[in-house]
């Protein structure tokens, strides 16, 4: 697994998180786009998808306290296998935070890549870690598959 992360500074706070997976492209995709299997390495609890362009998504995160924390969103744009625009609502947020994911397909393994432009460092980071434990969850479901 290559990990490789860039941040830079352009229109906003930009990072970019890119890694090879040990997995078929249409693997990869199944895990981000269905809902039982999401929910298996997001560390995410009744979670809906509706994976088309302008579909809906929802979903709770539990926190180490045991409360959850209800998150919603939509897709603004799905190509099958290859490009999620994700869009999470953002409580008190003018705007949704959006956040892309690539995926090529390199036979028995595929290259992702996830990045997100943040209103500040401090967003940048929090969400750039968040981002890398989504990718560790998803790295460690599909390789107990």
């Amino acid at each position: 697994m290559t990990v490789h992360h860039e941040a830079a500074a352009g229109d906003g706070f930009r990072y970019t998180i890119t890694r090879t997976l040990d997995a078929p492209v249409a693997d990869v995709w199944q895990a981000w786009t269905t809902a039982e299997r999401y929910a298996q390495w997001a560390g995410a609890k009744d979670v809906t998808l509706d994976a088309r362009t302008d579909g809906s998504w929802s979903g709770s995160v539990v926190l180490p306290d045991g409360r959850r924390f209800p998150i919603t969103g939509s897709y603004r744009e799905v190509v099958e296998n290859r490009r999620l625009v994700v869009a999470m609502d953002v409580p008190g947020g003018a705007e949704p935070a959006v956040m892309t994911v690539e995926l090529t397909d390199r036979g028995a393994c595929t290259d992702i890549v996830v990045s997100q432009t943040c209103d500040s460092a401090e967003e940048r980071a929090r969400t750039e870690a968040g981002s890398n434990m989504l990718l560790d969850g998803l790295t460690a479901h599909l390789a107990n598959r």
